[in-house]
């Protein structure tokens, strides 16, 4: 099969499945994980993919997303996004 994914008009359908998982990773410590970033991990690890995947098996691949997976997608996207870090230090000074 050459479908193409359609994974955000399921985004509403999962949201159940998001908030668990924010829930799950909020109770373990990891209280900055929140409904986008965890939904842009999973898509990130299934970009890859190549057969059709079915609602229940993407639901399942966020409802197994593993704290330590998350936390490194989280740190390596951290280190790609564009940072102006005297911005940041220099609004703080003149705050």
């Amino acid at each position: 099969m050459n479908e193409r994914q359609q994974f955000e008009v399921w985004r509403l359908d999962i949201q159940p499945a998001l908030i668990s998982k924010v829930d799950e990773l909020h109770l373990l410590g990891y209280d900055r994980a929140n409904e986008e970033d965890v939904w842009t991990c999973v898509l990130y690890q299934l970009r890859k993919k190549k057969e059709f995947m079915h609602k229940h098996a993407f639901v399942n691949s966020v409802l197994t997303l593993k704290p330590q997976a998350f936390m490194t997608w989280l740190t390596i996207h951290s280190y790609k996004e564009p940072t102006d870090w005297f911005t940041d230090f220099e609004s703080g000074i003149q705050g």
